[in-house]
């Protein structure tokens, strides 16, 4: 090709007018490049070339050295024939406003075009074929001289910018493709073909092209190169002969209908190539679904900044970090995209909570079904693994961090772990907190480990030691103090405000005094001055006021309300009556005493003491404004995004423990909503003795994140070792040791160990393993020297790493399913319950023993027996409740889990948690929680049930019990619930209002919804329709794959490889 194209000359004259020509778009030679001349000559040829062409239309073009058939007896391009290719170019920039006018000035130019495609194209290299129209003639006086000068070998000279741009302008024609272009052979094209069908009108057309060709086909192998010869075999098998055109008004129409076909495959194909679009190399629909869901209409110029950067272009590993509220999130939505619709891979996303998960997934099914890719929930009991393998559709997997890791490992035991494109973490700083940072550590390792394809995104408001992460992560590194919303800092002392200045002295300097009059009676009660503080906002604007404990903020949202004015009633009064009337439906009538109170005033109080419905509902009645108070706990801070005007903090205390620094830019990062506030403020609150504390914490750094792989010895090091070894990633020491120098733990070693080395601890980990019956060691001699151990994995860890199972339990559990063999009550799912209650929560666990007593003595015989089973007596549960002393011993653990279970049965048999609450005199959110970890830790004994043989018969029975645990509502329900935002609460409005059924739910007007149901948000219900739509059509799928299996010839049927030797 670039033989060829040295030997090509361009000679342009431009035409001395105003308007813009041509020559201007396709960056024609300038004068200087044109030889002296020149333009003499051109018109001689000109005149040549015109009364050739008169007679053109009449007769068939006889060959000569510049008018040769390119292909001889090679097909062409029947349908997309060289005037289709020129009219497709004429086309394209007739579209252009500019040059809409002179639309005739193109016809001239197009025959550069034309020549420059003949040099880029495979197709159409060869000696030129001289295809002139009459239209050429008649438009040929806009330009001095634009000629093709005829010779045997003549190609055209062009500037390189040009070349390129015609490059790349043919690299996306070359991709057109047309199922209705029967005769044309593309299986010889590397390019997707196009899906959309042309209109029937443009497929006769070519068809006839043909037929009148074949009588003007002409020979000329005498006069072509033989190395162009070869390479147009190869690129050419198949495609129809080249014709010498014979220029007619119908011959036109035809090449202008196929050039019209083609342009409707362009727009096509466009959308299968990894360019999509303008917007971040997505379709434009995109930044319009953006404008649409979420009212986002443009991008900040970090966004931009960061979307460019030359790593993420080249799929490097990636951290960035911006202070709350800097619009983090939707770079990694973008990310996502593009990874999903252009990249054709699936992509996971790891969130801390389940409510982000569920938030997360209401807000992207809308995305998913106007684009074409399946969300897919992975949190608490719900997921499927390994996921279901998807034939056209990608999918977004969301996962907390526990289902993350069984995601991750359930692909790379599949082999599929290449299929994930992308895996984006969202607060990334949690891989230093605990058993859950050792986890998200673990799955990260794992897939930098496994594949070299798969890009990991991490972000995060707050993180300090970043080298270490991105030495982990292999990753390069983003940061902006970019916030959308000024945030000022201020503390409070006594009655003085101070703003934190980092300029000044001591950190702070004097803003003002609080003006607001004091009874005596007020500052009794309320000495922090809060009730000043919040009414300096509220009700216009919202606030939240973060409390050290549960109790304290229900007490503080009551004392607000005891100084509040009667006028705040009166402040969006029908509103906060219907927040008050769905929190007593979702409760069937219940109420808690102190929302009842403070709700009217429009304040609330927001922990774990809540329940999922009614902590939803008090969440959608802030967003919209009807509440515009919230006393809450520092988890509100880390979890569903709530800003507001002013954030203020009753102490500088979580609990007991003195706050973190991280803890305190996360609770101050809500302040300032973007769109609504110019301005956010955050107002910490502290005594005299705190003072200098408080001073280090606004200045100094953030705190490190450190590995908690080997602190968290059961839940961290052991369970990546049984996982590493069960998953075949490393199965000797020398692997697992190299392994581990790849982990954040192996960055951080030289921090981190004192007295023992990495070598010393991996090893020590194995020995302990093995002893525990989970692993076994084999002895490979491989010289007389030289031994290598080996380790394979026993079926009891296969079911602790299948099940994942906290290896500290994984005995005890395999103990206690054994003896439940022995004697399986099934009248009653107590003894199930009991067996599927998490072991880490017993320990929690202080009965109420009256309580205890009054339950055991209404069981029924048959629970009884479940008791006497366990070792648990009547007798012993008395004489506990009476204060007598206890002779026999009995476990403990044993007697509590139990407790637990008559909790989480009566809660199966009632399904109302406030009368179970009333029951067992506890919370109703810690009842909640109860119930959501039990029916996790059910599904997990399930997958450790599947490894082991002799447990067949708890398979069938915890399918349904997990079930029953993961909704815990009547039968008829369960369907709606299986929707990601629905409810129990909504559940039964939607019932009530006769949607029975994930189909009906699919198909419901949104619109509707609003006007039937109570308090339902045109927002929720887009989302609860596009919730149910998404997994409507992934039960559809699933379905159809099921099917196409059935009918699909079995890989290894008998016939199939004789039939396949015949063939051969």
């Amino acid at each position: 090709m670039d033989e060829c194209g040295s030997r090509i000359r361009r000679r342009v004259s431009l035409p001395k007018r105003n308007r813009p020509s041509l020559g201007c778009i396709f960056g024609a030679p300038t004068a200087a490049e044109l030889e002296p001349g020149d333009e003499g000559k051109e018109e001689e040829e000109m005149v040549a070339e015109n009364r050739r062409r008169k007679t053109a239309g009449v007769l068939p073009v006889e060959p000569n050295d510049s008018e040769v058939d390119m292909f001889g007896d090679y097909d062409s391009f029947t349908e997309n024939s060289f005037i289709a290719q020129v009219d497709d170019l004429e086309q394209k920039y007739m579209q252009l406003p500019e040059h809409r006018k002179h639309a005739t000035d193109f016809a001239t130019e197009n025959l550069c075009s034309e020549s420059i495609k003949n040099k880029l194209s495979i197709t159409t290299i060869g000696n030129l074929t001289e295809l002139q129209t009459d239209k050429h003639t008649e438009n040929q006086s806009g330009y001095e001289g634009v000629t093709i000068e005829p010779g045997a070998d003549l190609l055209y000279d062009v500037p390189s910018s040009q070349a390129i741009y015609f490059e790349n302008l043919q690299n996306s024609s070359n991709d057109l493709g047309d199922h209705s272009m029967k005769e044309r052979d593309w299986k010889s094209s590397s390019h997707n073909t196009v899906n959309e069908e042309p209109p029937h009108n443009c497929i006769e057309q070519p068809q006839q092209n043909d037929e009148s060709s074949s009588k003007v086909r002409t020979s000329s192998d005498m006069n072509r190169r033989k190395s162009i010869k070869d390479h147009l075999k190869n690129a050419m098998t198949g495609n129809a002969k080249a014709q010498t055109p014979i220029f007619s008004r119908s011959k036109q129409l035809k090449d202008t209908l196929v050039s019209e076909e083609i342009n409707v495959a362009k727009k096509t194909i466009e959308s299968s190539s990894n360019d999509l679009g303008p917007f971040y190399s997505l379709p434009s629909k995109v930044r319009d679904l953006y404008a649409q869901f979420k009212g986002i209409e443009k991008l900040y110029e970090w966004q931009h900044s960061c979307l460019t950067l030359n790593s993420v272009q080249e799929r490097k590993n990636l951290i960035y970090s911006l202070p709350t509220s800097g619009g983090k999130t939707l770079v990694a939505e973008i990310l996502m995209l593009q990874e999903l619709l252009c990249c054709r891979k699936d992509v996971l996303m790891i969130l801390p909570y389940v409510a982000i998960v569920q938030e997360k997934i209401s807000g992207l099914s809308s995305f998913g079904i106007e684009l074409g890719f399946f969300v897919e929930e992975y949190a608490g009991s719900k997921g499927r693994f390994p996921p279901t393998k998807r034939r056209e559709k990608k999918s977004l997997y969301i996962a907390t961090i526990e289902k993350g890791h069984s995601l991750v490992n359930s692909l790379i035991e599949t082999g599929r772990i290449d299929s994930l494109g992308l895996v984006v973490v969202d607060e990334l700083h949690m891989i230093g907190e605990g058993s859950r940072g050792a986890t998200l550590e673990m799955t990260l390792a794992k897939i930098l480990y496994t594949s070299k394809t798969t890009q990991i995104i991490g972000m995060s408001a707050t993180l300090n030691n970043v080298e270490d992460l991105q030495k982990f992560l292999q990753a390069e590194y983003y940061t902006s103090q970019f916030r959308p919303v000024e945030l000022k800092e201020y503390l409070k002392i006594n009655d003085t405000i101070y703003e934190v200045d980092s300029k000044a002295e001591n950190g702070m300097t004097f803003s003002r005094l609080l003006n607001y009059k004091y009874s005596d009676t007020l500052k009794k009660m309320d000495p922090d001055h809060l009730v000043a503080l919040v009414t300096e906002v509220i009700p216009n604007y919202s606030c939240l006021v973060f409390c050290p404990s549960k109790k304290n903020c229900e007490n503080v949202a009551e004392m607000i309300c005891k100084f509040l004015s009667k006028e705040y009633l009166k402040h969006k009064e029908k509103e906060k009556c219907e927040v008050i009337k769905n929190l007593k439906n979702i409760g069937n009538g219940n109420l808690c005493p102190v929302l009842k109170r403070t709700i009217p005033f429009g304040v609330a109080y927001h922990h774990s003491g809540l329940t999922s419905d009614e902590r939803k509902l008090l969440e959608e009645a802030y967003s919209t404004g009807v509440l515009c108070l919230f006393t809450c706990t520092s988890t509100l801070a880390a979890g569903v995004n709530l800003p507001a005007r002013r954030v203020i903090l009753r102490a500088p205390y979580v609990a007991k423990e003195f706050l973190k620094r991280n803890q305190y830019k996360q609770m101050i990062g809500r302040a300032g909503r973007a769109g609504i506030d110019t301005i956010g403020e955050s107002i910490l609150i502290l005594q005299e003795k705190d003072k200098q504390q408080v001073l280090e914490l606004i200045t100094k750094p953030l705190e490190n994140c450190y590995s908690h792989l080997v602190q968290e010895f059961t839940k961290g090091i052991q369970t990546l070792f049984l996982s590493l070894i069960g998953l075949k990633i490393a199965t000797n020491l020398d692997d697992i040791y190299h392994f581990m120098n790849g982990t954040f733990f192996g960055v951080q070693q030289k921090v981190l160990l004192k007295e023992k080395s990495l070598w010393e601890i991996t090893v020590e980990s194995l020995r302990y393993l093995t002893e525990k019956g989970l692993l076994q060691k084999d002895t490979i001699y491989k010289s007389e020297e030289e031994v290598q151990y080996n380790f394979h994995i026993t079926k009891l860890g296969r079911a602790s790493f299948k099940g994942t199972i906290d290896l500290a339990y994984c005995d005890i559990l395999y103990r206690d399913l054994k003896k439940g063999l022995e004697g399986l009550v099934l009248e009653s799912l107590l003894h199930l319950i009991y067996l599927t209650t998490p072991y880490d929560l017993v320990s929690q666990c202080n009965p109420d023993w009256m309580i205890y007593f009054r339950q055991f003595s209404q069981l029924s015989p048959a629970e009884q027996n479940v008791a006497a089973i366990l070792g648990v007596s009547e007798s012993f549960i008395g004489k506990k409740a009476s204060g007598q002393a206890i002779g026999k011993k009995v476990d403990k653990d044993v007697v509590n889990r139990l407790y637990l279970s008559f909790v989480l049965y009566t809660l199966l048999k009632e399904t109302n948690i406030w009368t179970v609450s009333e029951k067992f005199n506890m919370p109703r959110g810690y009842i909640q929680n109860l119930l959501t970890g039990t029916a996790s830790f059910s599904s997990c004994v399930l997958h450790f049930c599947e490894e082991l043989e002799e447990f067949w018969v708890y398979r069938a029975l915890l399918v349904e019990l997990t079930k029953k645990l993961t909704y815990c509502v009547k039968a008829e329900l369960i369907p709606l619930m299986e929707v990601t935002g629905v409810l129990e609460g909504r559940a039964k409005q939607l019932y009530s209002a006769g949607y029975k059924s994930l189909m009906h739910l699919a198909n419901a007007n949104p619109e509707v919804l609003v006007r039937t149901i109570d308090h339902l948000s045109r927002r929720q219900a887009k989302q609860i329709v596009s919730s149910a739509k998404m997994l409507l059509h992934e039960k559809a799928e699933a379905l159809q794959e099921e099917v196409e299996e059935l009918l699909r010839l079995p890989s290894d049927f008998p016939g199939a490889v004789a039939s396949s030797t015949d063939k051969a």
